[in-house]
C-alpha cells in the first residue's frame, strides 16, 4: 500500500466515523437537518421493531415518538471494512431512553451494533444502508427528575439540562458545525 492510498483510507475512515457520530448527533437532537447530512435519500432501514425507507426513518425520528422524552446515544469502536467507493461499517452503541409508556417516566438503556454500507459519492460518505442489532435492553426502572439539579445539586442555569428541546450547545457552537 503507497502512503497515498494509506492516507486516502485513513481520511476515509475518520470521513465514516464522523457521519455516525453526527448522526447519532441528530438522533438525539431530533434534526432532520444533521439527520438528513448523513443518509442517502433513497437509503434503507432495518431496526427489527421499525423498517423502511429513508423518508419512513426521517418521519419515525423526527420528531420522535411522543413516549420517547429524551434519548442519548453513545457511540463505540467502529470496525470499517472499505473499498474506493464503498465500505461496511459494524460500531457499537450504548442508547439511553427516557420513556413514558402510561405509567410515568422510566429510563431504559439499550446495547447493540449498527451495520452500515456505506457509499461514497463524489468526497463525501454517507449511509445506504443500516442494520441494528440488538446485544441487550435493560430497564433502569423510575426516572430521577434532574430538570431543577443533580445529586441533590441545584442547577446554576437552565442551560445545563442538556434537554433535546433547547440545547446549549447549538449556542456553543454558534454555527460551526457543518
Amino acid at each position: 500500500m503507497t502512503e497515498a492510498v494509506a492516507v486516502r483510507d485513513m481520511l476515509d475512515r475518520e470521513a465514516i466515523r464522523d457521519c455516525i457520530a453526527r448522526l447519532a448527533r441528530g438522533e438525539d437532537r431530533r434534526s432532520a437537518q444533521i439527520i438528513q447530512g448523513c443518509w442517502w435519500p433513497e437509503a434503507r432501514f432495518d431496526y427489527g421493531v421499525h423498517r423502511g425507507d429513508f423518508e419512513t426513518y426521517l418521519g419515525w425520528v423526527v420528531p420522535g415518538s411522543p413516549t420517547i422524552r429524551n434519548t442519548q446515544h453513545f457511540i463505540g469502536q467502529s470496525v470499517i471494512a472499505l473499498s474506493e467507493s464503498h465500505a461496511r461499517a459494524e460500531t457499537h452503541v450504548l442508547s439511553y431512553h427516557r420513556i413514558d409508556l402510561g405509567a410515568g417516566d422510566r429510563d431504559t438503556c439499550i446495547g447493540g451494533r449498527y451495520l452500515d454500507r456505506f457509499e461514497k459519492r463524489g468526497a463525501e460518505w454517507r449511509i445506504a444502508d443500516r442494520v441494528m442489532l440488538y446485544d441487550w435492553e435493560q430497564d433502569w426502572g423510575d426516572a430521577a427528575d434532574w430538570s431543577k439539579g443533580v445529586m441533590g445539586y441545584p442547577f446554576a442555569g437552565a442551560h445545563f439540562t442538556g434537554s433535546a428541546h433547547r440545547d446549549f450547545s447549538e449556542d456553543w457552537f454558534a454555527g460551526e458545525m457543518a
